[in-house]
């Protein structure tokens, strides 16, 4: 089929995208910088630009992560491995049948407005001349893991710490860590697993961060914590307030405070930013095996670090667990800029401004992406065909304008809030866009009723 619609990436959103727009009739070309696909969850990915290292194991559970058109197989574990999780895509890219849609090892270098069309422009590469193809949509699904983001400021000192530094990006086996005394900058997800894995091996582990955080144990009462929650939320919308009221009650009956721990107290609620999903972490630091540091001071000669309260360590390896930046570098910043990873977008997915241009998976839920990148490609589809339109171009603007004053009073001010939706109320959302489409909320909120299911014991 002659294609008429751009995928960018061929990661967990390229993925749902190319599977809906297959299952719709829809025929598209699809550019990936590597030789396989998976993104982030293909280990040593070629593209270059994967974070995944050796013991990543995903930390949502697989049924709040499957995509609802084909969902991964019951005897995966409830957290599966990087590998898995690739396998689990290469099936299901096989299974819909769309391989032959995708350009591998092929890197995107433009994409332009032409007329009301897109001229995209790639180049293979192992080299070879640039060709330029015109089409009517562009999906951007390149992620939001792969450009990393360093500490803004510099700390004073740095350029003369005489020992090592690696952002957690580049983090790939333990072997870094062993017999050394090693810093860990951050208190995200990789911070921890990163931590918990230094605290095995290392010289000494100490943990740094500028503010605390809710650490949630991957398990509660013998289930995955998130499929609980999901148990309720999913399925009909509950206050934030409730939900909070839940969880924490049921995290201090399993493990009580985090100052328990040596921990700060947080400075904010549950929920209103992203908590540290770890089964480990707590442990590790109660059993003195991680020490817990405040934010960076400054460093102050050799391999000497200053923290905020006056204290001083010599480490010999530095990891910073500092997040990323939003970058699109086949995109000219008059097209989109996102600048402080500030991207506004209808719904998360449409500039007002650059008709047949999409986002597919620029979003940060508390859970997984891949459900939500799944929706979005369902109501693109609806879009591209017809069934669905867009409001003005005003109206986008102020609904806009609304929804990040939403999530600015939702969530703490931070670069990594900026993209930022609540899960089961963004899945609604989409569904109501959709509403009066055959299948279409159905479809969407399939993946709730299925989690509600297997928890009440039906099949999964």
């Amino acid at each position: 089929m002659s294609a008429d619609v751009c995928i960018v990436g061929a990661g967990s959103s390229g993925i749902a995208a190319g599977q809906v727009l297959t299952r719709r009739g829809i025929a598209f070309d699809c550019f990936e910088l590597g030789s396989q696909v998976g993104g982030n969850w293909r280990y040593r990915n070629d593209n270059g630009i994967s974070a995944a290292y050796r013991s990543l194991h995903i930390n949502t559970s697989r049924r709040l992560m499957e995509f609802a058109a084909r969902p991964m197989p019951d005897d995966l574990p409830d957290f599966p491995s990087h590998a898995q999780i690739a396998a689990y895509f290469d099936e299901v890219v096989d299974h819909f049948g769309f391989r032959d849609r995708i350009r591998f090892r092929t890197e995107v270098l433009r994409v332009e407005p032409d007329g009301d069309r897109w001229a995209v422009t790639v180049r293979a590469r192992d080299g070879g001349p640039e060709r330029t193809t015109s089409y009517g949509a562009v999906l951007v699904a390149n992620g939001h893991h792969w450009d990393p983001r360093w500490p803004e400021p510099e700390h004073p000192g740095v350029d003369a710490f005489t020992g090592e530094q690696l952002h957690a990006h580049a983090y790939d086996t333990p072997d870094v860590l062993a017999d050394r005394r090693v810093l860990v900058v951050g208190i995200g997800n990789s911070a921890a697993d990163i931590a918990v894995e230094a605290s095995r091996i290392a010289d000494a582990t100490l943990l740094s961060m500028r503010r605390s955080a809710h650490v949630i144990p991957k398990y509660v009462l013998g289930r995955p914590m998130d499929e609980i929650q999901a148990l309720v939320t999913a399925r009909v919308p509950v206050p934030v307030a409730l939900q909070r009221l839940g969880a924490t009650a049921i995290l201090r009956v399993v493990q009580g405070r985090m100052s328990d721990y040596g921990l700060a107290t947080p400075d904010h609620r549950l929920l209103e930013a992203h908590p540290t999903i770890s089964s480990e972490l707590l442990g590790r630091i109660g059993h003195g095996d991680i020490a817990v540091r405040p934010g960076i001071e400054r460093f102050t000669g050799g391999r000497a670090v200053r923290f905020v309260d006056g204290t001083q360590d010599e480490v010999d390896l530095v990891v910073w667990c500092t997040g990323y930046r939003i970058r699109f570098p086949f995109l000219d910043r008059s097209v989109i800029d996102p600048a402080d990873n500030h991207v506004p977008l209808y719904h998360r997915v449409v500039p007002p401004d650059r008709p047949g241009l999409f986002f597919v998976g620029l979003l940060q839920p508390i859970g997984a992406v891949m459900p939500l990148a799944e929706a979005q490609a369902e109501w693109i589809a609806d879009l591209l065909q017809g069934r669905a339109r867009l409001p003005s171009r005003d109206a986008m603007r102020r609904t806009i304008a609304d929804e990040e004053a939403r999530m600015a009073r939702r969530y703490l001010a931070s670069k990594r809030h900026t993209i930022q939706v609540d899960h089961y109320a963004y899945l609604r959302l989409l569904a109501r866009e959709r509403a009066g489409k055959p299948g279409g909320a159905t479809r969407l909120l399939a993946p709730l009723r299925r989690v509600g299911g297997a928890l009440l014991g039906g099949r999964s």
